[in-house]
């Protein structure tokens, strides 16, 4: 994929893997969404970035556990440039718990993580796919852990 003017979207990129993945593809030249829900500030210091790169992008505070949200992530970035050209899915939540103790983590717990890290993997995938077809292409990355191979991790509902 030609990243130069290209429009991407990385859910969970304000910190860590994502900001990562933000100013990467930023450097190459393309216009990003920054998503958060809860680091604003970074997600700050990660548009301070694409600015000093001289790119465009979106700040987009957005729950990808929530369908609403993940429509309006790709509607903004549709208002704003007319198209999706990539998404990486990399938004995820983590509830530290012992995986030997199946008491360690409630019902709500074990939901809460699995609507963000499966779940909303999918509801972003059903928002910005219809924009990426009308568009003629695009590219869908889903970013996952090595957990899911060795079923350690932060916890059970984490590794699922």
């Amino acid at each position: 994929m030609k990243l130069r003017d290209s429009v991407i979207i990385v859910t969970g990129s304000a910190t860590g893997l994502g900001s990562a993945i933000i100013k990467q593809v930023a450097a190459k030249g393309a216009r990003v969404v920054i998503n958060y829900t809860k680091s604003e500030k970074e997600a700050h210091e990660t548009e301070a970035v694409c600015d000093y790169l001289g790119v465009e992008s979106i700040l987009c505070k957005a729950d990808v556990s929530v369908d609403e949200d993940c429509r309006r992530m790709a509607d903004l970035c549709m208002e704003k440039w007319g198209r999706i050209d990539g998404l990486v899915n990399n938004a995820a939540r983590s509830v530290f718990a012992n995986s030997k103790d199946l008491d360690a983590l409630d019902g709500q717990q074990f939901m809460d993580v699995y609507s963000v890290n499966v779940v909303g993997a999918y509801q972003m995938t059903r928002a910005a796919a219809p924009h990426m077809k009308a568009g003629g292409d695009g590219s869908i990355v889903n970013v996952s852990s090595i957990s899911a191979l060795t079923g350690a991790g932060s916890s059970i509902a984490y590794v699922a």
